[in-house]
Parts: structure tokens; C-alpha cells; sequence
């Protein structure tokens, strides 16, 4: 029977194999680092707000406590967003004719909320809660980063699972003693491992469920 391809029909046929594989992998590693960058996490982007609040100033600079404007971190899921009369309890006296706090004055003449951007927002699959954390030695800075040097807030991690698991699976490598969770000058110690492990101890933290399922999703 004569032969119907040539013999250059069989390597033609291998690089069409590699070269399917290749691009597929390609393709899934290309749309992994996708997900992962900033492009489409919002990672590291500034949030446009309806006013323009710096945390650098208000934190770093005046030296206002967090738990301030973040009024239930400590006793709830939710830190809090402050309302209005908040920022007018300073305001009402400085910067009291800034054109960019018009909209602050008018919050309070109408008795309407500002809305806010949510800038840090997980999933509805995942259980969060802000004062569990707080209490148990885990600073707002492991999550948000350096808050107090941003001059428009952004999300700092993309949250992925790893982020949560690194922390879980060896909660001492992030923990701080408790009267050091608000402090952004905070450095962590040259033992920390050994710190930690003390700490995990004294906190009553059980590693051994923070891997389990149902402890972020129920």
C-alpha cells in the first residue's frame, strides 16, 4: 500500500502535540499570574474615596489611636466605619472652610451618611472576625500593612487562602504580645518563633483547628 503522508507528516504531528501542551500550560500559568497581580486583585491600588482621608496624616503624624475612627475591633466582626460625627468632633474646629470637607459639613447638615468605598472586602464564603484577631495577639498591620504611610488607604494583600493559612498553620511567627497590636512601630523580636510559641500558649490559641474548614467557612 503506498504510503499517503510524507515521513515529515509524523514530526509534524509531535510539535503539534508539544506545541498544544505548551501553550495550554502557558496559558494557565499566564492567567494564574494574572489573577495574582495587582491588575486583578486591587492589591497596592488606591481607592478613590468621596473625601480624600489620609491615614499617614491622621495616624502617623496627629497620633490618633485607631480604635478612635475603628471603634469596635476589639468587640466585633466588623472594625467599624467612624460616622460622621466622628470627624466633626475635630473638624467642627479645624479646617472648618476646606472646600475638600464640604461633603463632610453637608453629612452633618443633612444627617445623611457619607458612603464610603469598602476598600478591604473578602468573599461571602469566608467567615472574618476583626475582634478574635485583635484579641488573640494578630496586629491590624500583618493584614493591612503600613497604614499609618499611606496617604490614600489600599488594599494590601490580595487575601488570598495562602495568606490566611501561612498565619494558621504558624500563628507564632505573626503574634505580638496584646498591648502591641496597635503599635505600628512595633518590631518583631529576634526569638519570635520562641516569643510566639508562649504567646499562642498564654492566648489559649489551638492550632490544631485553625486549619480546619469550617473555622473561615461556615
Amino acid at each position: 500500500m503506498p504510503q499517503i503522508f510524507p515521513e515529515s507528516s509524523n514530526t509534524i504531528a509531535r510539535a503539534s502535540l508539544v506545541g498544544g501542551i505548551l501553550l495550554v500550560a502557558g496559558t494557565l500559568v499566564t492567567g494564574s499570574q494574572i489573577t495574582r497581580h495587582s491588575f486583578g486583585t486591587d492589591a497596592k491600588v488606591a481607592i478613590e474615596q468621596p473625601i480624600p482621608f489620609s491615614h499617614k496624616h491622621h495616624a502617623n503624624e496627629l497620633g490618633i489611636d485607631c480604635r478612635y475612627c475603628h471603634t469596635t475591633v476589639e468587640t466585633s466582626k466588623f472594625a467599624g466605619i467612624p460616622p460622621t460625627e466622628t470627624c466633626m468632633s475635630c473638624h467642627s474646629q479645624i479646617w472648618t472652610n476646606s472646600p475638600l470637607l464640604e461633603q463632610l459639613r453637608n453629612s452633618l447638615k443633612d444627617n445623611k451618611p457619607i458612603e464610603w468605598t469598602r476598600v478591604n472586602r473578602l468573599p461571602d464564603f469566608v467567615y472574618f472576625d476583626h475582634s478574635i484577631h485583635v484579641n488573640k495577639g494578630i496586629s491590624c498591620f500583618t493584614c493591612h500593612g503600613d497604614v499609618q504611610e499611606m496617604q490614600l488607604t489600599y488594599k494590601n494583600e490580595p487575601f488570598f487562602m495562602k495568606f490566611c493559612l501561612d498565619c494558621h498553620r504558624e500563628p507564632e511567627l505573626f503574634i505580638r504580645p496584646k498591648d502591641q497590636v496597635l503599635n505600628w512601630k512595633y518590631k518583631a523580636e529576634v526569638n519570635q518563633r520562641e516569643l510566639g510559641e508562649r504567646l499562642v500558649h498564654d492566648f489559649d490559641i489551638k492550632k490544631g483547628q485553625l486549619t480546619d474548614c469550617w473555622t473561615c467557612h461556615r
